[in-house]
């Protein structure tokens, strides 16, 4: 879900971009190394530890046989991702390595793991040139009490009366329970529609950041494992925010703020420019 950390996690340890990482959701998870190997994890602050004491996250760590990584509280975010160096072994699946839970099948038999599963990855050197890499804090999103998501307006805002449109940009929502890998529904003010359009559309296909209106007028945000609708949408989550919405868990707050598909396109160029300076920048120092 949260792509920007996901990146990041494989390029501090020499992974390809899409080799398999781990996606911890809130906490309870610990794992034990079977031999040596080295790590990074990123995205939420989920309070990792190596055998009892707390790690720094966005850097490498080496890991020796029978050290322990545990997630034990929550501090920010939801989800943190962990990469080890050559990737975990599950099989390719229309060119992913990911799990669709809903389909069962991808990861590792296409469902969450359990406890004594046993993961595995290539039998070749760690790439221990990697030590002591770390990722500039700099370039990481600035905490937020409210967290404001960039959007494009449509492709359906002809759909709602132009108060409607102004109750969406200037209210705050806030995440409900109903929230996972496959869409977040929020709590706050009922978008107004206008009577003269179809309160639904034909089905199509979704793309992730899609934000629909279903007939109560509460937007739900459609995340990665997607699905068609009929529901109108009124407007679109720029790309380099999506991950924000990743880390978004029930009782959050958020709002929405409308810009133009050129400014859009420029934060974009922005970060993959930064993800390109730091790529280059470990292949010139090793």
């Amino acid at each position: 879900l949260d792509s920007f950390s996901f990146r990041v996690a494989n390029l501090l340890v020499d992974n390809e971009r899409n080799e398999a990482c781990l996606e911890i959701t809130l906490t309870g998870l610990r794992l034990k190394a079977l031999s040596e190997s080295v790590i990074a994890i990123t995205g939420g602050d989920l309070s990792p530890s190596l055998n009892g004491e707390p790690i720094e996250m966005w850097s490498t760590h080496l890991l020796f046989e029978d050290d322990v990584i545990s997630f034990k509280r929550v501090r920010s975010g939801c989800r943190a991702y962990l990469s080890i160096g050559g990737g975990f072994l599950v099989p390719t699946v229309m060119g992913s390595r990911s799990t669709y839970l809903y389909g069962k099948f991808g990861g590792l038999e296409g469902r969450p793991l359990r406890k004594e599963d046993i993961l595995y990855r290539p039998d070749r050197p760690s790439p221990l040139h990697r030590l002591g890499v770390r990722f500039s804090k700099e370039w990481l999103p600035l905490p937020e009490k409210e967290t404001t998501l960039r959007v494009i307006p449509g492709p359906q805002d002809h759909h709602f009366k132009e108060k409607g449109f102004q109750t969406f940009c200037s209210s705050a929502y806030r995440v409900s329970p109903q929230c996972d890998r496959m869409g977040v529904r929020l709590e706050g003010p009922k978008i107004e529609r206008r009577f003269d359009v179809e309160e639904s559309i034909i089905s199509e296909g979704l793309i992730s950041g899609s934000i629909q209106v279903p007939g109560d007028g509460k937007p739900i945000i459609i995340l990665t494992e997607l699905v068609t609708g009929g529901y109108t949408k009124i407007a679109t989550i720029i790309t380099i925010d999506l991950p924000k919405v990743a880390q978004l868990k029930p009782g959050d707050q958020i709002r929405f703020k409308p810009i133009s598909i050129e400014e859009a396109h420029s934060l974009l160029m922005e970060q993959e420019g930064r993800l390109k300076d730091f790529r280059e920048s470990l292949q010139h120092s090793f």
